[in-house]
């Protein structure tokens, strides 16, 4: 029984999205979890997700995430609020014994921060048209009023290396504008590629204006659910290199994510290990 828990305690927890989206969360997870080891998937043959139906996202995240469980991951992170809130609750029905940790948009923070009592929330289609994200805003619409506005495109301009800022700012500004007009002093960032477009998002609507991302929740969330199932990892790695600690495959092209990697977490990632995963 020892040795089997110590197995589990080991093993990797498996973080995936439909691109480099999720590497966003996956940084906060390294600094959250400095013990812990990390398998990250991006399913890039079927980006992006955020406008494809519903039911076809959901058998998509089933099946990624079986076969994520089937290869002995301990827990699961779903860095796609896409994936969330298509699948999430779907699939800790499937395994209700595995830690299975999802992303939804930081509606209550966010009203809590606003002082004009308007929030705004930019997300993919997907995300805003589901019942997920729609009880989740009338739990938290009397606090403040809740402007959810889909920015179809931008998943893909955020995925082009290097992110063609022009592009980005002229694909945002309609929906800027938008915000800036209804009075929102508090943005949440609901796909997790926004956040690599944060900086631009900033620069538009100015220092007044809070950004929220979700990464660190994610991890703190993620801690307490493997600290919950006695799989928390103990021994201490942290001398490790971050880069020797994630192992990375893709359903895409592997040459194709390597260079997303890099151009956006860094030239330490260089020499990360990436690889084709068949789903």
């Amino acid at each position: 029984m020892d040795a089997v828990l110590s197995q589990s305690k080991a093993a990797p927890v498996a973080v995936f999205d439909s691109g480099v989206g999720g590497l966003s969360v996956l940084k906060a997870l390294l600094l959250e979890l400095p013990h812990e080891r990390f398998v990250f998937l991006a399913d890039e043959a079927y980006l992006p997700y955020g406008d494809k139906p519903q039911a076809v996202i959901a058998h998509r995240v089933l099946t990624v995430a079986q076969a994520l469980q089937q290869q002995g991951n301990k827990a699961l992170v779903m860095a796609c609020n896409t994936a969330t809130a298509a699948a999430a609750n779907q699939a800790r029905q499937h395994w209700p014994a595995w830690p299975i940790v999802g992303i939804e948009p930081a509606v209550k923070p966010a009203t809590l921060m606003t002082k004009t009592g308007v929030v705004g929330i930019l997300a993919t289609s997907n995300t805003v048209a589901s019942v997920r994200f729609q009880a989740l805003v009338e739990r938290f619409d009397p606090l403040a009023r809740v402007v959810a506005k889909p920015c179809p495109g931008l998943v893909e301009l955020i995925e082009q290396v290097p992110i063609n800022e022009a592009a980005v700012r002229e694909h945002l500004r309609p929906v800027m504008n938008a915000f800036q007009q209804d009075g929102v002093d508090v943005i949440v960032l609901g796909c997790t590629h926004y956040p690599f477009v944060a900086p631009i998002i900033q620069q538009m609507v100015g220092e007044q204006v809070t950004l929220i991302e979700t990464g660190r929740p994610v991890a703190r969330q993620l801690r307490h659910r493997l600290d919950e199932s006695g799989s928390l990892h103990e021994p201490d790695l942290t001398a490790m290199p971050e880069v020797q600690r994630v192992r990375f495959y893709t359903t895409g092209s592997v040459d194709g994510f390597k260079q997303k990697l890099v151009s956006l977490m860094g030239s330490d990632w260089c020499s990360a290990v990436v690889e084709p995963q068949h789903i």
